[in-house]
């Protein structure tokens, strides 16, 4: 055995192997060195003085450890590496080399170390961090366990720089606690961006002040008829801040010129023949269209992205696109091409799904596969980069086999397994790594109402998602990632998810 003096009492470092801490994604380089690192009440979390910005994270790693361990957990800046027993936070010199998340996690028997390239690379670390402790460490009340961490280095730098989750807030309306939680939900396993689709045919969720009947008639109903809902400006301010501390993205979407039915619903002279629509809580698709030859609707979408974007610190402003089978095909390319211009014009890039690159495309615009190949090769032709979310493997909305009790299979079923075995950078002849921004997992909510809902269709299928984004294709197989997905399965039962048990996991018990 080897003793060690921490900065109170000696203890046993006992052996422990970093190797078998089935983390999810996988880290890109990892050495284990066969001791452990004790976190006690006597530990506390230091940041260099020099690098303020690392006070966020530091808060946050104290704030997600203290009610399980018990402990106290003191956050410190300091100028000099802390005596042993203690968390230090550092930022190495910039590495242009690596993405800006990349970290170092340096686990000895004396110190835990996380250096990194910027404070969301450390952000990134501690959640490696915590998938090193026992999941118990997850609970919100204080455990008896011995709180070791195996020792070891690793290295890590992510695959992909964008690897984002949408939820679709329309169909279904969820409020802000239930979106804070699932960004805590996919910041546990690196994700980047939260998409939100914000107004479809049956709601609009979003609060524009030059437009109040968009949220005060179109927001009042949802899916099936019950109450609906919308995020004041202030609602929707607190969700991006809450997302930017934990160094995620907010791309908000505001579907057009199809799936508009609550905004035509709400103002008649958005519609073509300036009678307003009925409010509408069904399920069909392409039904709806703006105006798209009426001054008004350009007059609509300029004010609608103006309050937008300034309340939207993130680079993108997602316009949709998708299944306007009621716009003709030239008003439809006469009007995202306006509308692109529209996004610009208050300094955002636009997102839109693969139908948008009929367009006269800028190269700065992004187009998100999800249906048709060609569509995705069109916008590759423009110079515009791609982001892969094709339905038949990435839509977190899709059942994952006939039994499934909720979701929908127009696009097929998706096991734990499917949802895994692809890679975007091989999915589609002609698309390759370096036309594509990154990869996003949307979640459709037509069958889902609450987060026991949300759960179920997200676990486990995201950590799959999540690894596919950061770990490159040479570190990635099915058969070793099932093995450490089935030792998430306490970590799901300490957080209380409501996850999918598939059988093609064999997971891991007590």
């Amino acid at each position: 055995m080897i003793f060690l003096a921490s900065c109170e009492q000696k203890r046993v470092a006992n052996p422990m192997d970093l190797e078998q801490a089935y983390l999810i994604p996988r880290p890109i380089e990892l050495k284990a060195t066969g001791s452990s690192f004790l976190l006690s009440e006597t530990s506390n979390i230091y940041y260099n003085e020099s690098n303020t910005s690392l006070k966020n994270v530091a808060f946050l790693l104290a704030e997600g450890l203290r009610p399980a361990t018990g402990f106290k957990l003191d956050t410190i800046a300091t100028k000099k590496i802390p005596i042993s027993g203690n968390i230090y936070l550092n930022l190495f010199e910039k590495d242009a080399t690596l993405n800006t998340e990349a970290y170092t996690l340096t686990i000895t028997e004396d110190l835990l170390t996380i250096s990194a390239n910027s404070p969301a690379g450390a952000f990134r670390a501690i959640q490696t961090l915590r998938q090193l402790l026992p999941p118990v460490i997850e609970m919100k009340t204080k455990q008896s366990v011995k709180w070791e961490i195996p020792s070891g280095i690793i290295k890590d730098n992510p695959h992909f720089g964008f690897r984002g989750v949408m939820l679709d807030v329309s169909r279904h309306f969820f409020n802000v606690t239930d979106v804070k939680k699932f960004i805590d939900y996919i910041a546990s396993y690196k994700m980047n961006m939260l998409h939100l689709h914000l107004t479809d045919d049956q709601g609009w969720r979003i609060e524009i002040k030059s437009w109040p009947n968009l949220t005060e008639h179109g927001g009042k109903t949802q899916v099936g008829g019950g109450k609906g809902g919308f995020f004041t400006q202030e609602e929707y301010s607190d969700i991006i801040n809450y997302a930017a501390k934990r160094y995620i993205t907010v791309i908000p979407e505001i579907e057009m010129p199809g799936h508009t039915n609550a905004a035509l619903a709400s103002y008649a002279e958005l519609n073509a023949d300036g009678k307003a629509r009925k409010l509408y809580t069904g399920t069909r698709v392409g039904f709806s269209s703006l105006a798209t030859d009426k001054e008004i609707t350009y007059k609509f979408v300029d004010d609608v992205i103006r309050e937008l974007a300034a309340i939207t610190p993130g680079p993108y402003i997602h316009i949709g696109g998708d299944e306007s089978h009621a716009t003709k095909p030239k008003d439809f390319i006469y009007f995202v091409t306006r509308v692109q211009d529209i996004v610009n014009k208050y300094g955002k890039e636009m997102i839109g799904w693969d139908e948008v690159q009929t367009s006269k495309f800028k190269s700065n615009s992004i187009a998100q596969f999800w249906s048709k190949e060609k569509n995705a090769l069109g916008a590759i032709a423009q110079n515009a980069k791609i982001i892969m979310s094709p339905a038949k493997k990435a839509y977190l909305d899709m059942q994952y086999d006939s039994l499934s009790s909720l979701g929908l299979n127009w696009a097929g079923y998706i096991e734990v397994d499917d949802a895994y075995n692809w890679d975007p950078a091989t999915y589609t002849k002609g698309i390759n790594k370096e036309h594509i921004l990154g990869i996003e997992a949307p979640l459709w909510s037509e069958t889902i109402e609450n987060m026991d809902d949300i759960e179920y269709l997200l676990f486990p299928r995201l950590l799959g998602y999540a690894e596919i984004g950061w770990t490159p294709k040479n570190l990635r197989n099915w058969d070793d990632y099932k093995i450490r997905l089935a030792h998430q399965k306490e970590r799901f039962k300490a957080l209380d998810i409501n996850f999918y048990e598939s059988d093609k996991v064999p997971w891991a018990t007590k």
